[in-house]
């Protein structure tokens, strides 16, 4: 999912987006003026939240303003958050629940929560922790000196003058955005607060990527360049971005990068959160955050421990199969990353050959998809590459999901800096995870309904939607996709054991205090994962700490509850009724489970 996740806000939608059907039909009662109270959260939010606006495709009309704005990443704009969320949550507790209806209660129960978790993680004063926990400010993964170029490209659209000015509104901004997280990361680092060495090292690459260039060759000025001809709108502004790029943006990033220069001269090696100020009750936050339920480090050690032996024998069993017998199963995935006949070449065509073959595969999936579900999304996806200038921290791949007025398609992107990382027989677990039917189906199953309130339309909770789209792997092996290919099985089993292993990693680093070369080494060794995606992933954990944890966590909750809900239906088993909860959108886990008992009763 997108990194900058939004709480989710006064006014009516835009006439791109109808209310629910449910509300416009509602004349009164206590449901009618809960959704209105949700609806004021929702839009309220969204004026605080420019790019959210912008993602939505609801920067238009009365919020046309926000266009030309980017979020406040200030103090002061964590702080008004903060105290939104305690506003909110005084007012939800005026709202009698049990004079709600059932649909209505989930929407309290879900909200509720939500806001409980915001205000629990205003305890921790340094980087962020309203939702995704993310200790440190500058890091390869958090950033404006990153975020907001890759925003600009893949979600600011210019189809006239009007969004052109937005979006040279947007660069003048820039700046102001770099500033406030040198500040913040300043302040944070004058507290012990910040990132490793070897996370420095990579963020110093990345704000060269984006520094050291000329102005009219940076990402935004030929961004918008491209914009501009495909508008047929002249090309001034586009020189405008470049002259604002020079004069303003540029210092900025030497403001930003002499920060980082000399907080690597004084980072330490460690890579876990414990070292931080309360870290073991940081680590603990973080990791409930982002799983939605109450595990301890040693806990999620435990159960990653014996999943990793459970998923490696499974593994075996069909590499032997394969006469693939010598070595660990995790040397003989290493093995078979290697063979030719798994490659890409690491050449542009090769790439092209690469995306081609994940188009081909959501294609096929698509075409399945009727036989488990009854709603589909009516929004596209399409497959990209990650952005050079961002690839070298950026994940292996991740989702960004559709406008809500259709002029935007989601979009799956892979990380392709080295083809190496990506073997053949791994590629079809990848898109059912990021494309169909896992989050393109789960995120616009939620953002397109009519059955339930802006703000949870857009709800993210980690331990559901990465539980879901590890779960979508698995239902892709149950509907057949795997028939006649072992060794694609093989990659989907992989994508299990290396969540599996995260368990194991993430809390390592975190609660047992392992270095971060023995997290790299135990990921290789237990999945066969080539070194440098693998060290990519553990750099991740380093900076999203628990979050990582979220996918396998998730994965069982939602598979136990699917065998309990087989296993009760019997006969009348219908998967489609099951996979309906879509529907209704995200939800903490503990939430979920009790949704599926009652649908089951």
């Amino acid at each position: 999912m997108h990194r900058r996740q939004f709480l989710a806000s006064t006014g009516l939608l835009s006439a791109a987006v109808a209310l629910p059907g449910s509300v416009r039909a509602a004349s009164g009662g206590p449901d009618a003026e809960f959704r209105a109270m949700l609806d004021r959260f929702f839009y309220a939010r969204l004026e605080d939240s420019p790019e959210q606006a912008t993602s939505l495709g609801l920067d238009t009309g009365a919020r046309a303003r926000l266009k030309s704005v980017l979020d406040d990443t200030s103090r002061a704009g964590q702080a008004k958050q903060f105290a939104r969320a305690r506003q909110e949550l005084a007012a939800l507790k005026t709202v009698r629940r049990d004079a709600l209806s059932d649909a209505a209660r989930l929407d309290y129960d879900v909200v509720e929560y939500g806001l409980d978790r915001v205000i629990a993680g205003q305890r921790y004063t340094f980087g962020a922790s309203a939702g995704r926990y993310a200790p440190y400010v500058l890091s390869q993964l958090t950033g404006a000196y990153r975020d907001v170029p890759d925003f600009l490209a893949n979600q600011h659209r210019v189809g006239n003058a009007a969004d052109a000015d937005a979006y040279v509104a947007r660069v003048q901004a820039f700046a102001g955005a770099i500033d406030a997280e040198t500040e913040r990361q300043r302040e944070d680092a004058a507290n012990g607060v910040f990132a490793p060495d070897y996370i420095l090292d990579t963020t110093l690459k990345q704000l060269a990527a984006v520094r050291d260039k000329a102005p009219d060759a940076t990402g935004p000025a030929t961004d918008l360049a491209a914009k501009l001809k495909a508008a047929t709108l002249p090309p001034e502004r586009a020189m405008t971005v470049a002259t604002l790029m020079r004069e303003q943006v540029f210092p900025a990033l030497d403001r930003q990068r002499a920060l980082v220069v000399e907080l690597r001269a004084r980072a330490r090696h460690d890579a876990g959160v414990w070292r931080l100020p309360d870290g073991d009750a940081y680590y603990a936050a973080a990791a409930s955050a982002a799983t939605t339920v109450e595990m301890t480090g040693d806990e999620i050690h435990r159960l990653g421990l014996a999943q990793v032996a459970e998923i490696g024998a499974r593994i075996d069993g069909i590499l032997k199969s394969q006469g693939m017998t010598q070595g660990s199963v995790g040397e003989r995935l290493v093995a078979l990353n290697k063979r030719p006949d798994q490659l890409y070449p690491n050449t542009d065509p090769g790439r092209e050959a690469l995306l081609r073959q994940l188009r081909g595969q959501i294609a096929a999936m698509t075409k399945r998809l009727p036989e488990q579900f009854a709603v589909l999304p009516q929004a596209p996806v399409e497959v990209r590459r990650v952005p050079e200038a961002i690839q070298a921290g950026a994940p292996g791949g991740y989702y960004q999901s559709a406008s809500l007025d259709g002029t935007r398609p989601a979009i799956y992107f892979i990380n392709l800096r080295d083809t190496f990382d990506r073997p053949r027989f791994g590629l079809a677990t990848l898109s059912y995870h990021e494309a169909v039917p896992g989050h393109h189906l789960q995120v616009m199953s939620a953002l397109e309904s009519k059955d339930i309130p802006l703000i949870r339309r857009r709800g993210f909770y980690s331990g559901y939607s990465e539980g879901w789209a590890l779960y979508s792997e698995q239902l892709a092996d149950e509907m057949g996709m795997y028939e006649g290919d072992p060794l694609g099985q093989v990659g989907f089993l992989q994508s299990l054991l290396f969540r599996a292993t995260r368990l194991v990693v993430d809390s390592g680093m975190h609660a047992k205090r392992w270095s971060r070369e023995q997290a790299t080494d135990y990921l290789i060794a237990t999945t066969g994962i080539a070194r440098g995606r693998s060290q990519g992933e553990i750099d991740r954990y380093t900076v999203w700490p628990g979050q990582a944890c979220s996918y396998k966590i998730g994965h069982t909750v939602w598979v136990r509850l699917r065998d309990e809900a087989k296993r009760k239906a019997g006969a009348s088993w219908d998967p489609k009724a099951f996979h309906r909860i879509l529907t209704m959108g995200a939800m903490p886990l503990s939430v979920l489970e009790k949704v599926v008992r009652q649908q089951m009763a």
